[in-house]
């Protein structure tokens, strides 16, 4: 990557901090670090912009491609679940055409630097990783309120696209890649992506490129779990992959085989 490109500096610039509260500092040194040349990964345009403060629903935008952003951004390790808003907002914004996508951010603290970065796009938002908190409770200012939680754990490596790995920029073009090879499943229905995206978790943990059928078959009772109407799961598994191998997410390769494509 060029050296005069803005989004090569991982680390934060502290004049932004200007906060008392350490949680505001760093949601402004965060979100300055994006503002200040953070591409698109959808479609590589240079930079994102900023929606005005206290947005319902995203904090960047895109003007080239008109893709919206949230950012959720903590210090340390990241955890399987990311905590978010209201849980009924979240449902609703499921079916939205402008449900924005979520970027995941971690940082070091001591370094004010970014560590990782990874983007997890709308198509992957389904009601499986979105986790209903406990109503606050009576005694709180907004008592009764329902948060949610984002189980990034649920979410499959394809569904993560790296711009920021281990301190280490991902090269563009990779990012670019790895956005393109999932958008089919935008065409797809939340039921139905909910199936797609399911298999190809069944097809990752599988720890392997090239794989049988059977290997596949082999979680017929976690899917028979996950959709207890559906007493046709061997059939369903083997409509998923065709979807998959005609979408370009694999090869089939003869007598039950199929290759994952890089």
């Amino acid at each position: 990557m060029a050296e005069d490109e803005p989004w090569t500096n991982l680390g934060f610039e502290e004049a932004q901090a200007v906060y008392q509260s350490p949680s505001q500092n760093a949601r402004a040194l965060t979100e300055a670090w994006v503002a200040g040349g953070l591409f698109c990964p959808n479609c590589g345009a240079a930079r994102l912009r900023q929606f005005a403060a206290n947005s319902r629903v995203a904090d960047f935008w895109c003007d080239g491609c008109s893709e919206e952003y949230e950012i959720k951004a903590k210090s340390g390790r990241l955890g399987r679940k990311v905590v978010d808003g209201a849980y009924g907002a979240m449902m609703q914004r499921l079916a939205a055409s402008n449900n924005p996508n979520l970027a995941v951010m971690t940082y070091d603290r001591a370094a004010w630097r970014v560590s990782d970065l990874f983007v997890v796009p709308r198509q992957f938002f389904v009601p499986k990783i979105i986790e209903r908190r406990k109503p606050l409770a009576a005694t709180a200012r907004r008592a009764g309120w329902v948060g949610c939680n984002i189980l990034i754990g649920e979410v499959p490596e394809a569904g993560k696209v790296h711009l920021v790995r281990g301190g280490v920029l991902e090269p563009k073009d990779r990012v670019l890649d790895a956005w393109k090879r999932t958008l089919f499943l935008r065409a797809a229905g939340v039921e139905a992506r909910g199936w797609l995206i399911e298999v190809m978790k069944c097809v990752e943990g599988l720890g392997r490129p090239e794989f049988e059928l059977a290997d596949v078959y082999a979680f017929e009772d976690r899917l028979s779990r996950l959709y207890p109407g559906n007493h046709n799961v061997r059939p369903k598994i083997r409509q998923q992959l065709q979807v998959l191998r005609d979408q370009g997410y694999l090869d089939f390769l003869g007598r039950g085989l199929y290759r994952l494509r890089d």
